[in-house]
């Protein structure tokens, strides 16, 4: 890749899990009401349609890796377990008896922190729990993470005994000096013995979270890591550009300095090595920073034009109505995002008083809608159209006449009525998505709100 064009496009943006991004949201129009109206419209028009997707954040943790972003709560109490599950039991309750009719599960991810924190008797009760209200969809998907540390062969049969056929493993980089600078030691016998544990009880999509740009990382740690993670043949990867956002995690990203972390060029050819690797082992680039075989549902779903991305990341199957349980998870009902309180404290108390513990969001605007599409298209598709009217928004002109140079240097083609991104350009999608987003583009942040788009 040219060095110039690194140099050129190296500047902070959004990973758009969602449009409009969280700190464009606009919290004074929203309210708790105005979300529980858009959900149950949403419900409405797609229960029996698709189904609906749940989030479950599950955020203890013993350690701290601190590369981490999400949230998270750092303990060696398991005694904290029971209380949480029953937390989230009484969120999913609450919700239940808002819905004009029982849901149909399509979708269920549990998400971290460490799902496997919590013990498997804990997490069947949790499972089952949500599944007593509900029904599942003919063609469910069931999902989780697992810390390769302490996912126990009886964590993996007793969530496949409930339906869950995909996993993934925070693998992240094999090298000893690595591993230290982040505080995530995990041998790669560890790896190896969760994912055969896996292949062998029967999971259909194994997945392995690989992360470029990490303090001291080399390229040569990077090839270590993929022809170790090729010999174990998992079925989808994610390669992760490392967000180095201290000014926002605090002390959690200052294990070391700034100056450890590979930047521009040298991270940008971390991703390039790496990519090309990963496509010689036979696995094929999905939307941004997602690679899979292509037996896997994940590549299947981005041929057939049906990839999806939200809160969850990448999904191959797509429900317009996800639900988020949990300390601070986030709920997305298409027309409208909500965020559960950070404070796990605070979480418990609004339950205490049988209240959704919402407390901020977003109501999106016809503009947003548009907008909204547009992007996920060039998320999930490398592409977009306008060729409908109702994907035509009044700025669009404005829009491609500021990627025409980005056409110039040959990452995108604008057609008359599309634009396609060249394989040279996604590498640079995030920015291409920048050209879309009107709200940054009207707001222009005066402190850096977002991790480095190369």
């Amino acid at each position: 890749m040219s060095v110039s064009l690194v140099q050129k496009y190296n500047v902070p943006g959004p990973r758009y899990t969602s449009y409009p991004t969280v700190p464009y949201w606009d919290e004074a129009s929203f309210s708790p009401n105005r979300w529980k109206e858009t959900f149950i419209q949403s419900f409405t028009e797609s229960n029996t349609t698709e189904g609906i997707s749940l989030y479950i954040h599950l955020p203890f943790c013993e350690s701290l890796c601190t590369f981490c972003g999400c949230h998270k709560r750092i303990t060696k109490r398991h005694e904290v377990e029971n209380p949480y599950i029953a937390a989230v039991l009484k969120e999913w309750q609450l919700y239940c008896d808002l819905f004009p009719a029982k849901p149909i599960i399509k979708e269920i991810h549990l998400g971290g922190g460490t799902p496997t924190f919590f013990s498997p008797e804990h997490l069947e009760q949790l499972i089952n729990g949500i599944l007593s209200k509900a029904e599942k969809a003919s063609e469910f998907e069931f999902s989780f993470e697992g810390h390769p540390n302490n996912t126990t062969r009886i964590h993996l049969q007793t969530l496949y005994d409930l339906g869950f056929r995909r996993v993934s493993f925070g693998v992240q980089d094999y090298s000893e000096k690595v591993q230290t600078a982040i505080h995530r030691h995990q041998p790669f016998h560890n790896v190896a013995k969760v994912t055969f544990w896996a292949k062998e009880i029967g999971y259909t999509s194994i997945s392995h979270d690989l992360v470029f740009g990490l303090p001291f990382q080399t390229l040569d740690n990077v090839i270590d890591t993929i022809e170790k993670t090729n010999s174990l043949s998992p079925d989808r990867l994610a390669f992760y550009s490392y967000a180095h956002v201290p000014w926002i995690k605090g002390n959690g990203q200052r294990g070391f300095k700034d100056e450890d972390v590979p930047k521009d060029e040298e991270k940008r050819k971390l991703y390039e090595v790496g990519k090309a690797l990963l496509s010689h082992k036979g696995y094929h680039e999905i939307g941004m920073d997602h690679f899979a075989l292509e037996d896997d549902a994940m590549y299947q779903a981005f041929k057939a034009g049906k990839l999806h991305r939200n809160f969850m990341g990448y999904t191959a199957s797509k429900t317009q109505l996800m639900i988020g349980l949990g300390v601070s998870s986030i709920s997305d009902s298409w027309y409208a995002f909500a965020q559960n309180e950070k404070e796990l404290e605070t979480y418990y108390a609004r339950l205490s008083q049988n209240e959704l513990p919402v407390y901020r969001g977003h109501v999106l605007t016809e503009e947003d809608l548009i907008i909204r599409r547009h992007i996920l298209n060039l998320m999930c598709q490398f592409s977009t159209s306008w060729q409908s009217d109702d994907l035509y928004f009044d700025d669009l002109p404005e829009v491609l006449s500021q990627l025409h140079e980005m056409e110039l240097d040959g990452l995108l083609q604008i057609k008359p009525n599309s634009l396609v991104v060249t394989e040279k350009g996604k590498a640079f999608v995030r920015n291409i998505c920048m050209a879309f987003d009107l709200r940054l583009k009207r707001k222009t942040p005066q402190t850096q709100l977002f991790s480095m788009t190369v």
